[in-house]
Formats: C-alpha cells, structure tokens, sequence
C-alpha cells in the first residue's frame, strides 16, 4: 500500500484561534478513512487545507508527492472534492453543470459526455439529467455535488458528509459506490453519522480541537469501549477532549 496522503504538521489559525493543530497523518491507497469528530473539531478546515482551498498556517500537504502549497495544479488534479453544502450554478440543468466541470477539468469531445455520463450513472442523477439544479431536493443536490467530485476519476476522494440529506436507499448507493472505488483509490469522509464507519471505512480518526485523539480500524477503536459500540467509543473519546469554537472554524 502506498501513502497517497501525506500530511504533515498541519496547522491553522483565525486569528488567535488554532483549529488545526500539528495533525500529521498517512492515507494509502485502497484506505477508506472516516474522519471524526465534534462540530468544530477541524475536520472541514483540514479537508479544505488538503484540497488547496485553505493555505496552512504551517506544515505541508503532498498529494501523490505534489505539494499542495508548491504545486497546486498538479495536486489538485489528483483530488475529487465534495466540500459540505457544495455550491452549483443553480440556473443550469445537472447536465450543464456536469458538462462545464468536464470542460474545467480539460476534457473535450466524446471524452467529455462519457466522463459526464459515467457520473451521472454512478450517482444515479439520470431522471434529473435536464432539471435545473435549484429545482431538486437536497439529496439530489448532494449527489450531484459528489458527481463533480468523481467525473475526472481522480486518484483522491475528499468527502465532506457525502450522505447528508440523502434518504436511506440514497445513502445504501453512496455508501456501495464508495466501497465499489475504494480498492484504486484514497478516500477520506467526514462524518457524523457513525454507522457509515462501519458500512465503508478500513479506518477511522477521532479529532477534537485540532488533535488526532484515536486513530485505528473500526474494530481496533470499538475494542477500547465495554460495549463495543462505535457511538460509544467516540463519546468516550471526545469527551471533555473538545471545547465548543467559533463556527467560522469548522
């Protein structure tokens, strides 16, 4: 397994508030890392800083061995990225969208409708093909945020609460399509929704203020919890670990 994340002595600050502070962690190919914590742990700071859409305070981020800071193209290039509330134009119909990112993403022609048709099928959006996007419900919304995220079939996923607002027969395709790529790619969730760690995580990470506080398989973590419960472990862990922060850190 190679470490296609490397992330090392990560750092930010607003201001005199340090959201992340000093993680430093590897993420290898065919790993499924589920990343979490309370609400402003620095779980949406750090993805954003790994995505170059944050520049740290300090330390370094290498995607595939491209610094983030020093050579973002190259970088960015290899991540997909579904921030949370991911923003769309909300005038374009869901196959304009998909077909303007193909032509942000440089690519052209015949390449370009069947990268936007293999998203749109892998996030089953074809019954919403021609609706404009501020028509469709919030689960839609979502998947086509995450359709944006895999038409390139980038070597990353970095995904900021994928399930979020999908109903459960949306949240069973997510977590398959998940499971399906995880064996050629790196892929980091957030979330809060602790039974998506064991649908599709090989591993999960526990921050609270900024610090890694656990680190391990979902078994691994279960193990120091009397009831074995993933609910359990995680309040156990974060509790009194984490003090309540300014939103704007998230």
């Amino acid at each position: 397994m190679t470490d296609a994340l490397s992330i090392r002595g990560l750092v930010k600050r607003f201001g005199g508030k340090t959201a992340v502070d000093g993680l430093s962690f590897d993420v290898g190919t065919g790993e499924v890392l589920g990343f979490l914590g309370p609400n402003g742990a620095g779980k949406s700071t750090t993805m954003k800083m790994i995505c170059g859409f944050l520049a740290p305070t300090a330390g370094t981020v290498f995607v595939c061995g491209d610094d983030v800071t020093t050579d973002p193209i190259a970088a960015k290039s290899r991540i997909g990225y579904l921030p949370e509330g991911a923003p769309a134009y909300p005038d374009m119909t869901v196959t304009g969208f998909l077909d303007f990112i193909g032509a942000i993403r440089n690519f052209d022609g015949a390449a370009r409708r069947e990268r936007v048709e293999s998203a749109m099928a892998a996030t089953k959006l074809e019954e919403v093909a021609h609706q404009p996007i501020e028509t469709l419900s919030k689960g839609f919304k979502r998947r086509v945020g995450l359709a944006q995220a895999l038409l390139h079939d980038p070597e990353i996923l970095i995904l900021d609460e994928p399930t979020d607002g999908l109903d459960p027969n949306q949240k069973f395709e997510v977590r398959r399509l998940i499971t399906e790529m995880a064996h050629r790619k790196t892929i980091v969730i957030s979330t809060h929704i602790l039974e998506e760690v064991d649908a599709v995580c090989t591993r999960a990470m526990i921050i609270a203020r900024g610090r890694i506080l656990a680190d391990g398989t979902p078994a691994e973590l279960k193990k120091r919890s009397a009831t074995g419960n993933m609910d359990e472990v995680f309040r156990e862990i974060t509790l009194g670990a984490a003090q309540p922060v300014e939103a704007s850190v998230a």
